[in-house]
């Protein structure tokens, strides 16, 4: 597969001398890797090619037969506002300049002498297009509430509006050539996102996937970098690294966190520059790759000597999508429980079991520390495990320290009772109180408690005038705490 030109729209080079175009062709690919360029030498050719190609930027020059730069600035400001448009004089006028810019020019140089200045005002052209696309996506999915790519995100399962928002970021900067940083704890699905984000930005391109956690500075130069012929013993051949393989696509750094600190200085350059060596090469390569990062870290928190560098957090940050844990979002757990019972079921080769209605209940009191990767491994322990027809919630007990039981007395501890003796009646409804805020009022829960089904345990409540109890307070900690804020009692 050919790897993918750069810019994807092209620049459009207007200029009546056909050896400046070559010249100004040549200096793009050298100093930017831009190479997706389209020259015009005849300024009457410019409104028709804009009218079939969509093009990126405009590098106008000024004085020309037929049509002047002026003549077509006003033209394509008419009819394309939305192109940035640089304009090139042979002569340093400023009434020139102050004219051009009053006429929508992005930006005005002079030829001969401004050619640095003119890279750098090219690359500036860029990111302000792609912030003002960003923009305009972001406020067209947030307020019409859409995605425009939902086949992206067909493998995660979720309903939850939390993760719709972060797909809706993801398509918005998506098409960004800044970096993207995936944060979030583990197991929370870093990486689907993070292929979500390469299906979006470019389809046909390659993937390429590389764990940084327990790479050395060598290891992470040459696996990123590559080397040359001899670059060190045993170098028998040049050997390409990932930045190179991922050429047209997305390069996919995972665990940036645990990167030394010598590696992040490599990492900053990288990012800084746009450029690489191979290891034992004095030839830069151009990044030819969409880098996105991920990190169960706060990479904001890690100062000092062995932590992480504040200026490549900073490069890296440009947009930072944060994932939610599986705590926060129980309302996806129905869907993710259907879906990993299928997948354990066909990857175990056993019919697919049945969960019993009260395991999202159940699993709601947990805070899962190991997020949708914890629930997957305890959702293909049950299915290794059972034996009937209904999945068992036993195993799933075991594994959040669930238990209904209370400590048994001493054999010959005596019971104390009241003076008075509670009726029956007082005491079943002391009980079922006691059982309704132990589970936090969750019916579900208290009614396994007491050993009757939900819709006993429902008649029974109705029959008491201060049946209803006081809502927990919603702490931050784990466990019960937290489940009526997504399964509030019925």
């Amino acid at each position: 597969m050919s790897p993918e030109k750069y810019p994807p729209k092209p620049i459009l080079l207007v200029d009546d001398e056909a050896a400046w175009l070559r010249s100004l062709s040549l200096t793009l690919r050298e100093a930017t890797g831009i190479d997706n360029i389209i020259k015009c030498s005849d300024s009457r050719q410019v409104m028709d090619i804009l009218r079939e190609t969509e093009v990126s930027l405009i590098l106008l020059d000024l004085t020309m037969p037929y049509f002047s730069g002026t003549d077509l600035l006003q033209m394509i400001g008419q009819e394309y506002p939305d192109i940035p448009v640089i304009v090139l004089s042979g002569l340093n006028q400023v009434e020139t300049a102050v004219r051009c810019m009053q006429l929508g020019a992005f930006d005005y140089y002079v030829k001969t002498v401004e050619k640095e200045r003119l890279i750098t005002g090219i690359q500036r052209a860029f990111s302000m297009q792609e912030m003002r696309n960003e923009n305009r996506s972001l406020k067209a999915r947030f307020l019409e509430d859409h995605l425009a790519h939902p086949e992206a995100f067909a493998e995660i399962m979720t309903a939850s509006k939390k993760m719709r928002a972060v797909f809706q970021y993801c398509e918005a900067v998506a098409q960004s050539s800044e970096p993207i940083l995936i944060t979030g704890e583990s197991g929370v699905g870093k990486e689907l996102i993070a292929r979500a984000v390469h299906r979006i930005r470019c389809p046909g391109g390659p993937w390429v996937a590389v764990n940084a956690a327990g790479l050395d500075d060598t290891i992470f130069a040459d696996t990123l970098f590559g080397h040359a012929r001899g670059a060190f013993t045993g170098a028998e051949r040049e050997r390409r690294g990932m930045i190179e393989e991922a050429a047209g696509g997305t390069l996919f750094l995972d665990e940036i966190g645990d990167l030394s600190h010598a590696s992040q200085v490599k990492l900053l350059r990288l990012l800084q520059e746009g450029e690489f060596f191979p290891i034992g090469s004095d030839t830069p390569r151009k990044l030819r790759a969409r880098l996105v990062f991920a990190t169960n870290h706060d990479l904001s928190g890690k100062n000092g000597s062995n932590g992480f560098r504040k200026d490549l957090y900073f490069r890296l940050n440009a947009h930072q999508v944060q994932i939610p844990p599986l705590r926060e979002r129980f309302e996806d757990l129905p869907l993710l429980i259907d879906h990993f019972l299928s997948e354990a079921a066909d990857t175990l080769g056993k019919r697919r079991p049945t969960p019993p209605r009260e395991l999202a209940t159940l699993l709601s009191i947990y805070s899962f520390p190991g997020n949708i990767r914890e629930l997957r491994a305890m959702i293909y322990d049950a299915v290794s495990r059972h034996r009937s027809h209904v999945l068992s919630l036993d195993s799933f007990k075991e594994k959040i320290g669930y238990s209904t039981d209370l400590p048994s007395p001493a054999p010959d501890a005596e019971i104390i009772f009241p003076e008075r003796l509670p009726t029956l009646e007082e005491g079943g409804h002391r009980l079922v109180m006691e059982a309704v805020r132990r589970a936090r009022g969750n019916q579900t829960l208290a009614a396994a408690m007491l050993g009757i089904t939900r819709q006993a345990l429902a008649k029974r409540l109705k029959q008491f005038p201060d049946a209803t109890p006081a809502p927990p307070a919603r702490a931050v900690g784990s466990g019960l705490e937290r489940v009526l804020q997504f399964f509030p009692a019925h």
